[in-house]
This record gives structure tokens, C-alpha cells and sequence, in this order.
């Protein structure tokens, strides 16, 4: 039988090591793009799968005074299109990393 004092040390690894591997599942997930569209592809954005917005495309012909308001109605769906895949690929990576740490499925980790 293991002391407590052993017990307690081998808590703090395995805590130690699934911090560590949540941070590097974390890190994994800001490096991964995915691409939202809107309007047929008239409008683009790329963000990270943790939802950090990289960048955005919008074609010219939407460059017009009186579209402003579509333009901004665009651009708020392609992020949104982001947003829903970002999240998608999220749970996907983190699924597989709390298998990875013996985890039971379903479980959820804090963020």
C-alpha cells in the first residue's frame, strides 16, 4: 500500500502532465486555420481553430458606397462560418488529446 505522501506526488505528476499536454493541444489549435466564407466567397476570413482572426479577404466589386451595409452583413457571416469550423476543429483535437490522457469520453476540461 502506498503512502499518502506517495499518493499525493503521483496526483501531481499526472496533474503536471495533463496541464501539460492541454497546453500543447492549445498551442496546436492556435497554429490550425480555418477559412469562414460568405456571399459565394465575396467575402473571407481565416482564424485559428481557437478563433484568433488571422485575416480577411473582400473582393472588390463589394468596394461600393451605397454596400456598406451588405459588406458589413458579410463579413459578420464569413466570421461566423469561421467561428462555427474553428469550433469544430477544436473539440475534434481536444477530443483526441483527452484520449490520449486516459480520459473517459465526454469528459469535459476546463478552459
Amino acid at each position: 500500500m502506498k503512502s499518502m505522501e506517495e499518493m499525493l506526488k503521483a496526483a501531481q505528476q499526472a496533474a503536471e502532465t495533463i496541464q501539460k499536454q492541454m497546453d500543447e493541444a492549445q498551442t496546436k489549435l492556435d497554429a490550425m486555420e480555418v477559412e469562414g466564407l460568405s456571399g459565394g466567397g465575396l467575402v473571407k476570413i481565416r482564424c485559428s481553430a481557437k478563433g484568433r482572426v488571422i485575416g480577411v479577404s473582400i473582393d472588390d466589386s463589394l468596394m461600393q458606397p451605397g454596400e456598406k451595409q451588405i459588406l458589413e452583413d458579410l463579413v459578420a457571416a464569413a466570421y461566423n462560418d469561421a467561428r462555427v469550423k474553428a469550433d469544430s476543429v477544436a473539440g475534434e483535437e481536444l477530443a483526441k488529446a483527452q484520449q490520449g490522457m486516459g480520459l473517459p469520453p465526454g469528459f469535459k476540461m476546463p478552459f
